[in-house]
This record gives structure tokens, C-alpha cells and sequence, in this order.
């Protein structure tokens, strides 16, 4: 079925309606009637090619929330009517010791996203900017229905991107956690650690952060742009998530960390790391990485948030306002992320 979608025809260029091909709904598929559509800045990141090459046109999208329109025969979990919710994964292998574990984002054959990926039948996968999508049903996800569906889609990426390294690495009760940046990953990391239990810490470049901050659920809050910031916090934080998009000086982090703290990356830089070794080796610290989070994980993160009434902070568009909202995005200019209403994908 050919369906109505917004696309990037090449690689630098705004994004124009069109219309995508997607496929007939197999025995394991579910067909996805979408409602809302995150921004993330990867689809900006992959849309300016500074990933590397992508195949194009390209729909862009992996926070999906919709209803299933249709299930295959063999379809059980999920039923017509039912809010569903898509993110960066749409399949992969299903074999390997990743997969087994429940880490499908790390398949070792590498994971189907849920665009500019080559699918099972080796087509291109096209994302959520769009009508309707077709996918397997292992990666369709139940929405609570506690949660907004469009500020729910965040979830499906910001969600579980920061969701994922602060469970991984203990943020709760009796441990202090700093959160890096303000924006569509930050705010909600700022959310899920201080519904955890920890003593949360906002740190931002700008002072004027602090009230959303504190309103996020911070406990406390400093302006790294103060270099004393980095003197005072010396060896406080036993685990620090930085979740900006631009670069970091990753040493001066590193110095707010206790002995044996992590510093979690989740931010997508377009440089290098430099790290000082002995920053690392002289508190025994962690520097590690993440990458949003596989099927029992993501249906963890949105449960939990919907016990604990978390979403993501909005600013619902419509599809023609696309370009718009990338040019706000690399300016900084939103609270704290843009969700796209299908409807207008006419």
C-alpha cells in the first residue's frame, strides 16, 4: 500500500510530502496506524549526513505512537484498536547472543532500524513521518493507556535512551546523579532519575535553565559556563548522563565523579571523545556508552512511566512545519521536543 509520508529527497535538503510503498501486512506483521511522530535530533543528525551516507528519499521517524489498523494470522499481542507504539527498532536476527539477552539494539548482524536500514525483504525501512507503517509484531509496543499518546512518543527514543543507562547503573535511593543539557533527552532524563530516587542534578550551560529544571524534578542545579562549577562539584556524582549533541569537554566532567562513578554518554557528539586516562585511572571511573534500549526494556521504561506519570515535554506541529522545527532544533529552540500530528500527512 502506497501511504502519504514527509521525506529528505537527498542529503542537506528540507523535507517535501510524498507518498512510500509499504508492504503487505505478513502473518507476523502489525499495521500501524500512526498519531503522533517525534523530532529526534538523530533524524536531523541522518538527514544532514553527519552519519555517513544514507539511502534517499528517506523518511525519517522512530518516535511512533498510532493504533493497529491490521494484524497478520499469526499476530496475538497486539489487536486491531489497540495504541501501540514503534521506536528505533524494527528488527533483527533473533539469534545471536545479543538477541537472546534481549539487547536487539546490539544484534550482532546488525539491527533493523526503523529507517534508512535494509529490511528483511531488503527493502529500505522507511520511518514514521508517515500515515501508516507495516511492522513485526516482536517490536510493537504497547502504549498504557495512563500516557498521552503524543507526548508517549517521545518515549520510544528519548525514553528508553536515558532510561537505559541510569537503571543499568543504579540511579535510586542514596545515590546522586548528574544529568547533562536540558533538551528532548535531558528533560526526561532529569524525570526518570528523580522518580527513581535519586538526588538529582541538572547541569546546563545557561542559568536561565534553572526554574525548568527544578520544575523537571531536579533537587539541585548548577551553570557549567561558571568554571568554579567544576571545582565545587569535584568527586561528587556517582553517576553522571550526558545527553547533549554538541561537544563536551569529557575530562572536566569526568572530575565531578566519585571514586568508581560513571559517566553514561548518550548524547551523539559528531567528534571524538579525548579523554585524559588519567582522569579515568586516578578514581577508578567508568566512561561508557549506550544506545537506547531492546523490546523487554522499552516495555519497561514505558510501564514505568506510566506508573509514575512521566511524558515528555511537547510541542505538538503539524507536517508542514517540519522544516521549521529542524531549524528551532539546532538552534535550541524548544521545550523540550516536537511531535508531529499525522493527521497532517496529507
Amino acid at each position: 500500500m502506497r501511504v502519504n509520508a514527509y521525506a529528505a529527497p537527498a542529503e542537506g535538503l528540507p523535507l517535501v510530502p510524498t507518498t512510500v510503498e509499504r508492504r503487505p501486512v505478513g502473518p507476523t506483521d502489525v499495521l500501524v496506524a500512526v498519531e503522533y511522530s517525534g523530532i529526534c535530533h538523530s533524524d536531523l543528525h541522518t538527514v544532514r549526513g553527519e552519519w555517513g551516507p544514507r539511502p534517499y528519499p528517506l523518511v525519517p521517524g522512530h518516535e511512533i505512537v498510532g493504533t493497529v489498523a491490521e494484524v497478520g494470522a499469526r499476530v496475538t499481542a497486539h489487536r486491531v484498536g489497540d495504541r501501540v507504539g514503534v521506536g528505533c527498532l524494527v528488527n533483527s536476527c533473533g539469534q545471536c547472543a545479543p538477541c537472546a539477552g534481549g539487547d536487539q539494539q546490539y544484534c550482532t548482524a546488525g539491527p533493523v532500524f526503523t529507517y534508512g536500514s535494509t529490511d528483511v525483504d531488503g527493502s529500505t525501512t522507511q520511518g514514521g513521518y508517515a500515515t501508516h507503517l507495516v511492522v513485526d509484531a516482536g517490536f510493537v509496543l504497547s502504549v498504557p493507556a495512563g500516557l498521552d499518546p503524543a507526548a508517549a512518543a517521545p518515549l520510544l527514543c528519548a525514553g528508553i535512551t536515558t532510561y537505559a543507562p541510569l537503571r543499568r547503573w543504579g540511579a535510586g535511593p542514596g545515590r546522586r546523579v548528574a544529568v547533562v543539557g536540558l533538551g528532548g533527552l535531558g528533560h526526561l532524563a532529569v524525570k526518570i532519575a528523580h522518580a527513581l530516587g535519586a538526588e538529582v542534578t541538572a547541569l546546563s550551560r545557561s542559568p536561565k535553565k534553572e526554574e525548568d529544571a527544578r520544575r523537571l524534578g531536579a533537587d539541585h542545579f548548577s551553570a557549567t559556563a561558571d568554571p568554579a562549577t567544576f571545582s565545587t562539584l569535584a568527586g561528587r556524582f556517582d553517576l553522571l548522563l550526558n545527553t547533549v549533541s554538541a561537544d563536551l569537554d569529557i575530562n572536566a566532567h569526568l572530575g565531578l565523579l566519585t571514586l568508581d562513578g560513571v559517566l553514561a554518554n548518550v548524547g551523539a557528539a559528531p567528534g571524538p571523545l579525548l579523554v585524559d586516562g588519567h582522569r579515568l585511572g586516578s578514581g577508578r571511573r567508568v566512561l561508557t556508552g549506550s544506545m537506547i534500549g531492546g523490546v523487554a526494556e522499552t516495555r519497561e521504561m514505558l510501564e514505568f512511566c506510566a506508573a509514575h506519570g512521566i511524558t515528555a515535554d511537547i510541542e505538538l506541529i503539524p507536517a508542514a512545519s517540519i522544516n521549521t522545527a529542524y531549524e528551532r532544533v539546532l538552534a535550541a529552540d524548544v521545550r523540550h521536543r516536537f511531535v508531529i500530528d499525522a493527521a497532517t500527512f496529507v
